[in-house]
């Protein structure tokens, strides 16, 4: 490897060079007209995302729940929830999609359950220091009459960590952990009866046919012994990531977990792969989750905080080709999902926005959004040109910007209810799709009915409407992705090249990839051949917030 080349861990396993589109079951289409998505909807979908042409599918949760985060509270993890559809469904939908070539990847909540699994309910009615307690983290209270939590952890969603129950007699009893909601009491990952329902859980929908599981808060599953005090910066990202030593996030023993986990995958045939959603501290640790006998894939959240800024964005891809390459595993890149404000208007943000406070209807400063449309196209552009594995977010290919007005009646995601409206959270990425300018629901259904209020304006992103605009998103996404499976960019070599500070600039074969985050135009080469243009500009000089990939002579 020169200094000026860096080349993609080898491999021939589908998830090293695929792009992967995360569908939120309730916000993608909606067959029963009940004003949430569903598996038959997904079904009737898979024709747009084959002409998309995306090589897998990741689902959100939608095993059972009660629903109190979206169904990250699982109360049954071999069975569909009603509100998504039957078992029968989810067999189809995996059958359609692999009929069209496509692999499906589903989400697994392995750090905690719902308050209403039949785990929990048992512990509840069982005595401290039970076999049934023991497959939850319970401790006893500090202060006098045990009035006091065990120790001063705030859940991601706001609030203290701990809740106490009232036991079978009556009276105060044992605290609870949760990371999260109260409804999603943490398992006690020590637990060996923890770890083998769950090596059976992964059977159950291998057994099924699924191509691998997107691991949800990856890096939580155990605690620091003793459960020491923690007070994290006030400007923490609410799933960790920034901090180093956090006694919840990224402890060394959850890698044990993985190993297990990596043989449990590796007695069914098909390259089956395994996607850590870990927020950790530097892209070294982050690297540390896909050593080669543990995780295939974990998602490079450090690419997708970068700020729209030249040297930062070079610095981190260069570092993320590095750490990865380092233990043999691609680097992932994403730029949006249900948990981050979409790239579209998060580009254009002037202010610090910490992951999981969202914007609204009273956030200072709010984003252009010609602006953040514009970098939102020209980051993609770059992104799907780089070596490795690429996650797109639904809606993100007609250029969706956050929902930004939602009125405070509609809200759903838990952290604005724990935090008194202090935090907007996550709903301004999940809502419905607009399939078609005209209809009910723009096209998410028949009926008209929607889980959260879709912008009027939407009419404009319907995707409908930009099947037929040669300049749209859509289109642009749909070049992108046909012109990198014709170049094979999921794999091979990156030379850098020096187009100035203001842009990032490298070769793929006889591919030139440049994206201009300057306050000028930048020249091209007057015999360069453009084969992709993140939007639409005359002349030889790059437009500020544009990407281009082309050909010379």
């Amino acid at each position: 490897m020169t200094q000026l080349e860096q080349i993609a861990a080898p491999g021939s396993e589908w998830w090293r060079s695929a792009v992967i589109y995360q569908i939120y079951p309730r916000s993608f289409a909606d067959a029963s007209g009940d004003g949430i998505g569903d598996l038959p909807g997904v079904t009737s979908r898979l024709d747009a995302l084959q002409e998309l042409g995306v090589d897998a599918i990741w689902l959100s949760p939608f095993m059972t729940s009660p629903q109190h985060d979206a169904g990250y509270d699982v109360a049954d993890y071999r069975d569909v929830d009603p509100l998504f559809g039957t078992l029968a469904d989810f067999d189809e939908m995996l059958a359609e999609a692999h009929a069209r070539g496509i692999r499906v990847v589903v989400d697994l909540v392995p750090n905690h359950s719902s308050s209403q699994h039949a785990w929990f309910q048992a512990a509840l009615k069982a005595a401290p220091g039970s076999p049934e307690r023991a497959r939850y983290i319970f401790r006893d209270g500090k202060g006098e009459n045990g009035e006091l939590p065990p120790n001063n952890w705030e859940s991601v969603f706001g609030g203290g960590m701990w809740e106490r129950i009232t036991e079978a007699d009556g009276t105060p009893g044992q605290w609870y952990l949760h990371i999260f909601d109260p409804t999603q009491p943490d398992f006690d990952w020590n637990n060996e009866e923890v770890r083998e329902e769950f090596r059976s859980i992964l059977r159950f929908w291998l057994d099924r046919g699924v191509d691998g599981f997107r691991v949800d808060v990856a890096h939580g599953m155990i605690k620091a012994d003793g459960l020491p005090d923690y007070t994290p910066p006030s400007d923490a990202d609410s799933m960790g990531g920034g901090e180093a030593d956090v006694p919840y996030w990224g402890q060394d023993a959850v890698h044990d977990i993985y190993r297990d986990w990596h043989q449990v995958l590796a007695e069914y045939d098909g390259d089956r792969a395994l996607c850590g959603e870990a927020w950790l501290p530097t892209l070294k640790k982050t690297a540390l989750w896909v050593r080669p006998d543990e995780m295939h894939q974990t998602f490079n959240f450090p690419y997708l905080q970068t700020a729209w800024d030249a040297k930062e964005l070079g610095d981190v891809i260069r570092e993320s080709l590095d750490a990865f390459g380092e233990v043999g595993a691609p680097s992932t890149w994403v730029l949006s999902n249900h948990d981050v404000v979409r790239h579209a208007t998060r580009l254009a943000l002037t202010a610090d926005n910490p992951q999981g406070e969202g914007i609204g209807p009273n956030t200072p400063d709010k984003p252009d959004a010609a602006i953040g449309l514009a970098r939102a196209r020209a980051a993609t552009t770059l992104m799907l040109a780089l070596p490795g594995s690429s996650y797109l977010y639904q809606g993100e290919e007609l250029g969706l910007p956050e929902a930004m007005e939602i009125p405070d009646a509609f809200r759903q995601d838990p952290t604005w209810f724990r935090t008194h409206g202090e935090r907007y959270g996550r709903d301004g990425c999940r809502v419905p799709l607009p399939w078609t300018a005209e209809g009910a629901a723009f096209g998410f259904n028949d009926t008209g009915r929607s889980w959260l209020p879709q912008p009027a304006d939407w009419a404009t992103y319907a995707r409908d409407v930009e099947a037929g605009d040669p300049n749209s998103t859509l289109s642009l996404y749909t070049q992108l992705l046909a012109e990198r499976r014709a170049h094979g960019f999921g794999s091979g070599s990156l030379i850098w090249e020096d187009a100035g500070s203001d842009a990032v600039a490298f070769r793929r074969g006889d591919v030139h990839v440049v994206a201009n985050l300057g306050t000028a135009p930048l020249d091209l080469p007057s015999d360069a051949t453009i084969l992709v243009r993140s939007q639409a500009f005359d002349g030889t000089a790059l437009p500020i917030d544009t990407a281009v990939w082309y050909t010379q002579g």
